[in-house]
């Protein structure tokens, strides 16, 4: 029977408790211990977690305080509770599993993090602040300005007072170039390419190990950590900056 109770949910000390109770059907802390041998002080705790369980009502005070056994009918409710509990929890943690995966830093496996909606786009953002070199990147301003309109002018004004640096390709809409203009005082070096063909949706930045993706029509924000991804997605924009001069170049001559 004891084994059956702690099936249910009854810690070892808990079933020997309420079958002492069962049996005697009310008693003092003393009268009831001595019944499930156990220590008198070891019994206060299980009986209190007995009440707050439903399986036991206490009444009187101390020295004549008695403990009452409450129907085994409870054990079913009790069960029924728990099973009910057990159950939210798993629905919660299988909702929080993928976000548990993306924080499970495997040694010698990228780790990627993902940012939801308009915050998770700041914070993906903050988190360029950290670089310890140039910023590389790929982006469009217009989608940048309309997405996070009251954001970026503070963003580049800070990113600026860290001494982080930046080489960006950027389409030559307007405020592209309106931006470009601004690149001596936002540590900015511009390649402007032509926006027909060109036109960057997500923007990408790498910096230290990171590669920060940020994707302004699905609203969310990417930060994949490795430092051979990195590595190598450096290489591509060295590759693809050479060009991107040259098309800017070409662009500033046919004017």
């Amino acid at each position: 029977m004891e084994e059956t109770l702690i099936g249910a949910g009854l810690s070892e000390n808990e079933a020997k408790i309420y079958l002492a109770l069962l049996e005697l059907g009310k008693g003092t802390v003393s009268e009831i211990t001595r019944k499930a041998n156990l220590n008198r002080t070891t019994g206060y705790d299980v009986l209190d977690g007995l009440v707050n369980k439903g399986l036991a009502s206490v009444s009187g005070k101390e020295p004549k305080q008695e403990y009452v056994a409450e129907s085994p009918d409870k054990l079913e409710i009790l069960l029924k509770q728990t099973a009910s509990k057990a159950e939210k929890n798993l629905e919660e943690v299988k909702a929080a599993i993928p976000e548990l995966k993306s924080m499970h830093n495997v040694a010698g496996r990228p780790k990627v993090r993902f940012y939801e909606g308009t915050s998770g786009l700041v914070e993906v953002y903050e988190d360029t602040l950290t670089s310890h070199e140039p910023i590389r990147a790929y982006a469009t301003v217009d989608d940048m300005h309309r997405a996070l309109p009251n954001y970026f002018p503070k963003y580049y004004e800070r990113r600026a007072g860290k001494g982080i640096a930046i080489k960006a390709i950027i389409p030559a809409t307007e405020i592209g170039k309106e931006r470009a203009a601004l690149d001596k005082e936002e540590m900015r070096e511009t390649a402007l390419i032509p926006p027909d063909k060109y036109y960057f949706s997500p923007e990408i930045n790498i910096y230290d190990d990171k590669v920060m993706i940020a994707s302004w029509r699905e609203k969310l924000g990417i930060i994949i950590q490795s430092a051979e991804i990195a590595d190598a997605m450096k290489k591509i924009h060295d590759l693809a900056w050479a060009e991107a001069k040259r098309l800017d170049k070409d662009e500033q001559n046919s004017l």
